[in-house]
């Protein structure tokens, strides 16, 4: 078993901690007496182990400041109903859009006569299906996973449609709604109806890479985030790529995530995750 050390010094205690690799504690050891605390009693060996080779190596004082990954890292706020992204339903942010600048009744039945297709239906269409892709999700609850919807604000606008956190890591899910279309998946891009490439598989990486770096900003451990599609009423889902870092499931599909575990212990993840100003200060 491999643990991690990090040294702490804090309120007049100077600690050194074996860590787990999802960052939970197996142990600590005090610097100053050389006493080891056990906290994971099926690790005990290794913890006794590892603390006694870093404290026969320490021989010089840390200060505060310099302690690493605790002192130097940032916190939230206590978390406030305002700042709760767990309350978003799923499709919060392009309701919001078409409540704030989609037509009115007029100018929807004007488009209908005139069979005029608008961006609003485009944004009616992305609503319906996250609603759809969302409804799935939140059934993977009872497996022991947490989901959000509809994470804001981002830059340029920008928001998530979805991020699964679970004892199977993060997961950052992109919704595409393509009706009775056929969808094809290449290593690095997505054509509908055999039209032009449609940068989705970037997009979706740059995406989870986002949410790695808000994650890892205020969780003292690293946080996997793993990129999805999800497409939504297509009439074929034909995935032909060998080499994509991408997960591609219809909406149906995304429940093959509910067994997967071994990767984190989501609860400092999901605290941090639903906190509107961890996204607001990225």
């Amino acid at each position: 078993m491999e643990l991690r050390v990090t040294r702490w010094k804090r309120y007049g205690r100077d600690r050194l901690y074996a860590n787990l690799s999802d960052g939970t504690a197996a142990g600590w050891a005090d610097v100053m007496t050389g006493d080891i605390t056990v906290l994971r009693a099926e690790y005990h060996d290794d913890v006794i182990t590892v603390l006694t080779q870093h404290l026969q190596k320490l021989t010089e004082p840390v200060s505060p400041d310099s302690a690493p990954g605790v002192a130097e890292r940032p916190t939230l706020p206590p978390l406030t109903p305002a700042d709760d992204l767990a309350v978003n339903p799923p499709g919060a942010s392009l309701r919001d859009l078409l409540d704030e600048s989609g037509p009115g009744l007029l100018g929807r039945m004007i488009a209908r006569v005139l069979r005029r297709p608008t961006e609003w239906d485009s944004w009616r269409k992305g609503l319906e299906g996250e609603r759809r892709v969302g409804a799935e999700l939140n059934r993977l609850g009872r497996h022991g996973w947490r989901v959000l919807h509809s994470i804001l604000p981002l830059a340029n606008k920008v928001d998530i449609d979805h991020l699964l956190i679970g004892p199977g890591g993060v997961f950052s899910i992109n919704t595409k709604h393509h009706h009775k279309r056929a969808v094809w998946v290449g290593d690095d891009s997505v054509k509908v109806d055999h039209g032009k490439p449609a940068p989705y598989a970037r997009k979706s990486r740059a995406e989870a890479n986002r949410v790695v770096r808000v994650l890892e900003r205020y969780c003292d451990f690293s946080v996997p985030v793993e990129p999805v599609l999800v497409f939504v009423g297509v009439s074929e889902l034909k995935v032909v790529a060998t080499q994509l870092s991408v997960r591609v499931y219809e909406e149906r599909q995304v429940a093959a995530l509910a067994p997967l575990s071994g990767v984190l212990t989501a609860d400092q993840v999901y605290s941090v995750a639903r906190h509107r100003q961890a996204w607001a200060r990225a």
